[in-house]
């Protein structure tokens, strides 16, 4: 049976990048806290924004449709809503997942 691996948490992301760059940890962290905050506006009024080497945010608009509830298998009608999708960019992909 495979070992579970944990995913890095933010303080563990930011103690890294601070070793990394010899910066203070209070500077990683207003850095996050600062591109998240203009990942954030970008989305919301341009409909994308893209970070280069690691993908974009994009501002999606579904249509409705219909569903089915899986407890009682009854047809239901979803609405029409708006969301947002992660795309990876290729060079992400092949560094991650190298091409054969």
């Amino acid at each position: 049976m495979a070992k579970e691996v944990k995913a890095l948490t933010k303080a563990q992301l930011i103690g890294e990048i601070s070793e990394k760059l010899a910066i203070t940890k209070k500077d990683v962290n207003n850095f996050f806290d600062a591109l998240t905050d203009i990942a954030y506006k970008e989305t919301k009024k341009k409909g994308e924004f893209t970070m280069p080497g690691f993908g974009k945010l994009v501002k999606v608009a579904r249509k409705a449709r219909t569903g089915r509830n899986p407890a009682t298998g009854e047809t239901i009608k979803i609405k029409a809503k708006t969301v947002v999708k992660f795309r990876v960019a290729k060079a992400c992909k092949d560094a991650i997942i190298p091409a054969k």
